[in-house]
């Protein structure tokens, strides 16, 4: 670990100290002073968007995550009444049910957050809760192990009792409830990173699964880190996404040294050496799986996530290199994640597949079609952000291809916008009629749906959807 000590890098991109007459200043004319609001970087290191497409893509970032920002409060106010809605229907029989309850003055059932009935909106999109298989075989690209990892990505995204439920009445046969954790974000400045974690069995266990929890659909702080562009770079590892790092409590913006205090604290001589909030998710996480691989001699674990959830997937195995938890890794069987962004640079992604890669694949991440999110942020001479691991890209008609990198793999160009609205067409087309080609289990929601819509207007945001994601894995070819 001494060998990564030194001067530590970083860029971050600060959209709130700077207006639009700035971001123009600095885009038309690169005017230092106005970019210089934007961004704060490391004493030493120049980062001034050199040519017109570094600005580009530096305002686009600002631009985006202004607009985010904007409407933080009407999208959390959307999401807390739209939630509350479908729920209220859901619970009470539908929407007809519901007015011949309300003029017959019957009782009608209201809903309450955190119950064991109230489902988020990712649950309404798409209700399955069942596993496509109940044994599951212990290799990391089995179908069974990965259809598992998405249905414990998506279940993630419910409140702790809905979890425990479905995890123990639902999944009873071969899995076992641990724990559900919020957890403290660094960036947000508040418990905002939950993570689920299961074994295989009470007792014995041969599986530990760990699932984090990803971009919620109505929360601007998520969509923001998203598209943040900040990054801390690390010597002889590589640079890491800001965002990323704070969401799992490994470090603050706001007191940079506070980075290489937790990424590079040795404590493999004393476990109390820990320098991170005893709510972060990496020192949560890293404890009970300490405490789990200690009870389960035999256990190996699964580390998964959508979306942002994913990125922290791959990030958690990350940090336990760089804490140099060799015991703990000789133990991890795979990690899995599904529309995950980018963590890193192309250093960052050498250091990782040296230690994880060999000498077979652990690490696979699933890429669904149009899905923008693993577009992000933008693999270019700006940033340097680059995927890294084994890629299994599958498109509109579930056909599975082991790739380097997906198509269109910064979402951008006329090239390929037209078929980007075809294939949403399609999607919306082929959505109506699942439930008709494939069975019952394959119908879509009425509100699954309705995101297929939204994807007519926005085609890579309905891609993103888990739906296509558990098709891909049951129907994948």
């Amino acid at each position: 670990m001494n060998d990564m000590m030194g001067d530590m890098r970083y860029l971050i991109l600060q959209p709130e100290n700077g207006g639009i007459t700035d971001l123009i200043r600095f885009g038309i004319f690169n005017n230092k002073a106005s970019g210089a609001k934007f961004m704060e970087t490391s004493e030493g290191l120049q980062f001034g968007g050199e040519t017109p497409e570094h600005r580009l893509v530096i305002i686009v970032s600002i631009l985006v995550r202004k607009l985010i920002k904007l409407f933080a409060k009407p999208m959390e106010l959307t999401g807390y009444f739209l939630e509350f809605i479908l729920n209220l229907l859901s619970l009470n029989g539908g929407l007809f049910n519901l007015l011949a309850a309300l003029l017959q003055g019957n009782t009608v059932v209201i809903p309450k957050r955190g119950s064991a009935t109230f489902i988020s909106s990712i649950g309404h999109i798409d209700g399955r809760i069942n596993l496509d298989q109940e044994a599951i075989e212990l290799e990391p690209r089995n179908k069974s192990l990965m259809d598992l990892c998405m249905m414990a990505s998506k279940l993630a995204y419910e409140n702790a009792t809905v979890v425990k439920n479905v995890v123990n009445l639902h999944w009873k046969a071969c899995m076992h409830f641990v724990d559900f954790y919020n957890c403290w974000n660094e960036y947000q400045k508040e418990r905002s990173t939950q993570v689920l974690i299961f074994c295989d069995k009470p007792r014995d266990a041969d599986l530990i699964v760990i699932s984090f929890r990803g971009t919620e659909p109505f929360d601007a702080d998520d969509w923001i880190t998203d598209f943040d562009y900040s990054w801390y770079e690390i010597p002889n590892v590589g640079k890491l996404h800001m965002g990323f790092l704070e969401a799992m409590g490994l470090g603050s913006r706001s007191n940079t040294s506070t980075f290489q205090e937790r990424l590079l604290t040795d404590h493999t001589t004393n476990v109390n050496v820990f320098p991170f909030p005893e709510t972060s998710a990496y020192y949560m996480v890293w404890r009970k799986l300490r405490s789990l691989l200690e009870e389960h001699r035999n256990a190996r674990f699964m580390v998964t996530g959508h979306s942002l959830g994913g990125a922290l997937a791959i990030l958690f195995p990350t940090v336990l290199l760089l804490h140099e938890e060799e015991v703990v890794l000789q133990r991890l069987l795979g990690v899995h994640t599904f529309g995950q962004p980018r963590i890193g640079n192309t250093e960052l992604g050498r250091y990782v597949e040296s230690k994880l890669q060999y000498p077979t694949p652990k690490y696979y991440r699933m890429v669904y079609c149009n899905d923008m999110v693993p577009r992000l942020p933008y693999d270019d001479k700006t940033f340097l952000y680059k995927h890294f691991g084994v890629c299994l890209y599958y498109d509109s008609l579930f056909v599975e291809q082991q790739v380097d990198e997906e198509p269109n793999k910064n979402y951008l160009g006329l090239w390929y916008l037209i078929p980007e609205y075809v294939n949403a067409v399609w999607e919306l087309v082929r959505g109506m009629t699942m439930g008709m080609r494939y069975g019952t289990e394959y119908k879509e929601s009425w509100e699954g749906i309705m995101m297929r819509i939204i994807g007519l207007v926005i085609p890579g945001l309905s891609a993103h959807a888990p739906p296509n994601y558990i098709n891909s894995i049951r129907l994948g070819t």
